[in-house]
């Protein structure tokens, strides 16, 4: 019998039997995978297996060959271009290396994609937007710095809160953490925890990187031979009997 109190989470995203090769390189290969709402989602596998690719599919940078996608309820596969531009507004995407535009400042940076997407937007509300996200990633005293000024960790944490300032329901992340230290990995993923609770986004998240996969999964999905391999949370699949489940986990 169902709790009254408990609500029932509708899919964010729903990729189901998708197929994508390049030439006779197959990719992925009849790959489904769900994502909940206010879910943080981990998609595991070996460098090369199709993870990236994956991600293209979901924002409509790459068409599959087969299969379908759904965004917040909405077919991108067959999305007029207007229309997909509209949807990306509600996807944020924290690349691997941060695309910071070096010849901006901090506060121009995340001034970028308000001018390009909220055009009529006031000074005042730019600015509050701008200072809400840069406490939110606890960097309010860089909003007049280059991105040359910043550590690594910093610049992590600038990218984060410029794909924060458009409020996306949706949060794409590729490998959060590579190319930082220990702690300020796991810095990384705490503020990932901290966005998840305070603005209920679903996300996706690519990595390599088990300590952040064991800290922001609520569920992972193995990417192994094109295919959903397997799916559970940490501790489900690191008890895991299967050689090529354990071999992540050892």
């Amino acid at each position: 019998m169902s709790d009254d109190n408990t609500q029932i989470k509708e899919d964010a995203i729903v990729v189901s039997h998708v197929h994508k090769s390049f030439g006779e390189n197959v990719v992925l290969r009849d790959f489904s995978l769900s994502l909940k709402e206010g879910e943080n989602l981990v998609v595991l596998g070996k460098s090369g297996s199709g993870k990236s690719v994956l991600i293209k599919c979901i924002i409509g940078l790459m068409q599959p060959d087969k299969g379908s996608i759904c965004v917040l309820g909405d077919e991108i596969t067959t999305m007029e271009q207007t229309k997909l531009d509209e949807m990306r507004v509600r996807v944020g995407f924290l690349f691997q290396s941060n695309a910071l535009y070096d010849s901006m400042t901090v506060r121009e940076n995340l001034e970028f994609p308000l001018r390009r997407h909220w055009a009529k937007t006031s000074r005042e509300e730019v600015d509050r937007l701008v200072m809400e996200v840069l406490e939110h990633v606890g960097l309010a005293e860089a909003i007049d710095m280059m991105p040359e000024e910043l550590s690594g960790g910093m610049r992590k944490r600038i990218a984060l809160a410029r794909t924060l300032i458009l409020k996306p329901k949706i949060i794409l992340y590729d490998e959060p953490t590579t190319g930082l230290d220990p702690i300020t990995g796991k810095g990384i993923s705490q503020l990932m925890l901290n966005v998840q609770a305070k603005y209920n986004t679903s996300s996706i998240i690519i990595s390599h990187d088990m300590n952040c996969v064991k800290m922001t999964a609520n569920r992972i999905v193995m990417l192994i031979d094109g295919k959903c391999y397997a799916t559970g949370t940490y501790d489900e699949l690191m008890k895991s009997g299967d050689k090529r489940i354990k071999d992540f986990f050892d």
